[in-house]
């Protein structure tokens, strides 16, 4: 058994089926919880950054296509 860090809420955790690092949402308040310690379980809220990062990889791969679209406009008059 583990508790939310957010809500305080008892999570019922499978000592065998949990590793540290492992990512899990908290049935009563939906936080998203890292493992962070296995005797005893511990949990903490999980960091939000690779969701960001997932996003703004995919922002900067736009970026770089609209700078080569603008260079190729570029050079279109000067020919």
């Amino acid at each position: 058994m583990a508790t939310c860090p957010e809500c305080d809420a008892d999570i019922e955790v499978d000592d065998f089926d949990v590793d540290k690092g492992d990512q899990l949402s908290c049935p009563e308040c939906g936080t998203n919880l890292e493992v962070t310690g296995l005797s005893p379980i511990e949990l903490d809220v999980a960091p939000e950054d690779d969701e960001d990062d997932d996003g703004e990889d995919d922002d900067d791969l736009d970026d770089a296509d609209d700078a080569e679209a603008d260079d190729e406009e570029e050079e279109d008059p000067d020919e």
